[in-house]
C-alpha cells in the first residue's frame, strides 16, 4: 500500500461524514472484495447511501480521492480510471460508514450467458468439469454468479459474490465460461472475471427488454407462440429485468452466448429477435463490445429442419456488427442429447474468437467456412466458401451431407469432390442442378472442414419453402 494513499485513507477516517451513525452508504453485490474490474478503462463505481450524503471513494491504484453526492433517491455513482492488468488491490467506500474491498484485481471482463449448454457444470456431473476441478486454483479468475430469478421490471440489484477460482468454485460455474476464462487468462497473461447469468431451456424472448419484443409485430407474434413449461420463463424481457439490467453499469470487455434450442419452433424470427437483444445490451452497457455465440448443435428435434433452421438464423446474425459464431456440429456424440457433453473444445473455439478478433492475436484460426457463391457447370455445381483460404479437407472419405436438386425442388443426395478451396457437387439423377443444400438437416454431422480443423458451417443455396413437418420415428 502506498504512502498518498495512506494519507488519503487517514483523510478519510478523520471526515466529518465518518460519523458513527447507521450503515447507510451499500453496494450492489457485483462490487465487492475478489471482483474483477475491466482494465484501462473508466469504471463505474456505485451504490446507495441517505439522500445528499457526501460518499468518498478511494482506490489504492490512484492517487485521489473520488467524492460524490447522493441524489434524493439515494444514489450515487463516482468513475474511476483503472490501471493496466494487475492487484490486488483495495478500494475504499466511505460516507457515514466505510466498506473495504480486499482483493480486487484488474483485467479482463466477460459476461457468459444463455440456457443449460452455457450452464452445464460439475453441478450436471459434466466429466470435463469433474476432470479439471482438482488442477482448477487460479488466483487470476474469478467467478460471479447471478441466481435464477425474474422481474416484472429492470432491477437495479442481483444476489451474488465474487468467487477466487479453486476446485470447490469451479465445478458450479459454467463449464464453457470457466475454459473460455482459462485459455484467455493462460494467453492475454491478464485477471479474468467471468460473470455467469444463465437459466437452462429459456428463450431469447426472456433475455430481450420486453419494449423491444413487443414493439416489433414480428417479435411480438412469435413471442406468442412460444409454448410455456414449469422449469423456465418465456415472458418477454423477464430475466432481462432481474439478471443482466442489475450489472449494466459494470463495465465489461465482452460477452459469450449459447443458447437456441427453445427457439427452433420460431426460427423464422431468431435473426430478428437476436440481434435485436444484442443491440439491446449494448445499448443498455453503453458499449458496442463483442459478442461471441456458439451456434446450436445437431439434435434430433421432433419437427423436420427445425434445428437446420435455427442455425441458418444465427448464421446471418453473424453478419450483426462485431459479432463472431462458432461451429459445433462435429462435437456431438449422441443427436438425442441435447447437452453435448464436449465442452471445452466449444469454448476453445470461442476464446479463440476473442484472442483474434478482440485482442489481436495472430495466427489463431477461429472462423469456420461459410457459403460463398456457386457456380453451374453442366450437371455439376461448383461451390466458393470464405475462410477457407488455406483449402478444405474432408474426414473418413469424401464430403458427405451435400444434396442437390433441380427445378422440381426436390433434394437427393449428391457427389462431392473437393477442389482445393471448392467442392463440385453432382448426381445421376439430377442432369440439370439448380440448388445445393449443405448439412442442411436437425441431426447432419458433416465431414467437411477447413485445412486447420474447422467445420464449415451448414448453407443452403435455395430460398424455397422448408419442410418442417413431424420428422419421421
Amino acid at each position: 500500500m502506498n504512502r498518498r494513499f495512506l494519507q488519503l485513507l487517514a483523510a478519510l477516517l478523520i471526515a466529518p461524514s465518518f460519523a458513527p451513525l447507521c450503515a447507510a452508504v451499500r453496494l450492489p453485490s457485483v462490487i465487492g472484495s475478489h471482483m474483477v474490474l475491466q482494465q484501462k478503462s473508466t469504471v463505474n463505481l456505485w451504490g446507495w447511501s441517505n439522500p445528499a450524503e457526501k460518499v468518498r471513494v478511494i482506490a489504492d491504484w490512484d492517487i485521489q480521492i473520488h467524492e460524490t453526492t447522493a441524489n434524493n433517491g439515494g444514489h450515487w455513482l463516482v468513475r474511476v480510471q483503472t490501471p493496466a492488468a494487475g492487484g490486488p488491490y483495495k478500494v475504499i467506500v466511505s460516507g457515514s460508514n466505510a466498506i473495504v474491498l480486499e482483493d480486487v484485481m484488474i483485467g479482463e471482463v466477460w459476461v457468459c450467458s444463455g440456457q443449460s449448454n452455457m450452464e452445464w457444470s460439475g453441478d450436471q456431473n459434466l466429466p470435463q468439469s469433474l476432470e479439471e476441478a482438482p488442477r482448477a486454483r487460479n488466483l487470476k479468475i474469478r467467478f460471479f454468479s447471478i441466481p435464477k430469478a425474474t422481474s416484472n421490471t429492470p432491477q437495479d440489484r442481483c444476489e451474488g459474490s465474487w468467487k477466487v477460482c479453486t476446485p470447490e468454485e469451479m465445478v458450479h460455474f459454467s463449464a464453457v465460461g470457466y475454459f473460455f476464462g482459462k485459455q484467455l487468462q493462460q494467453t492475454l497473461g491478464t485477471p479474468i472475471g467471468l460473470v455467469g447469468s444463465n437459466w437452462g431451456g429459456t428463450p431469447a424472448e426472456v433475455w430481450t427488454p420486453q419494449s423491444s419484443v413487443l414493439g416489433d409485430p414480428k417479435l411480438k407474434e412469435a413471442a406468442g407462440k412460444l409454448q410455456s413449461f414449469a422449469w423456465w420463463p418465456k415472458d418477454p424481457g423477464k430475466c432481462f429485468n432481474a439478471m443482466i439490467h442489475p450489472i449494466t453499469k459494470y463495465k465489461i470487455a465482452g460477452a459469450i452466448w449459447y443458447q437456441g434450442e427453445s427457439n427452433t419452433s420460431t426460427a423464422y424470427a431468431y435473426q430478428d429477435l437476436f440481434t435485436t437483444m444484442i443491440g439491446a445490451w449494448r445499448k443498455a452497457w453503453d458499449s458496442d463490445f463483442p459478442f461471441y455465440f456458439v451456434q446450436i448443435a445437431p439434435f434430433a428435434y421432433g419437427n423436420s429442419h427445425v434445428g437446420a433452421l435455427l442455425r441458418e438464423a444465427q448464421s446471418k446474425s453473424a453478419s450483426y456488427p462485431n459479432t463472431g459464431m462458432v461451429v459445433v456440429s462435429d462435437l456431438v456424440d449422441d443427436v438425442k442429447d441435447i447437452h453435448p457433453v464436449n465442452k471445452k473444445d466449444v469454448a476453445k473455439r470461442l476464446a479463440n474468437w476473442a484472442l483474434a478478433t478482440t485482442y489481436g492475436k495472430s495466427g489463431i484460426a477461429h472462423q469456420s467456412p461459410v457459403y460463398k457463391r456457386m457456380e453451374i457447370q453442366g450437371s455439376q455445381i461448383r461451390i466458393h466458401f470464405d475462410h477457407a483460404d488455406n483449402g478444405l479437407v474432408s474426414k473418413n472419405g469424401p464430403p458427405t451431407e451435400f444434396f442437390v436438386a433441380g427445378a422440381d425442388k426436390k433434394f437427393v443426395a449428391a457427389t462431392a469432390t473437393l477442389e482445393g478451396r471448392a467442392v463440385l457437387v453432382s448426381s445421376e439423377t439430377v442432369s440439370q442442378p439448380v440448388a445445393v443444400r449443405f448439412g442442411f438437416g436437425n441431426t447432419a454431422i458433416p465431414n467437411l472442414f477447413s485445412k486447420e480443423g474447422l467445420p464449415v458451417n451448414l448453407f443452403r443455396t435455395d430460398d424455397w419453402e422448408v419442410d418442417t413437418s413431424p420428422a419421421p420415428k
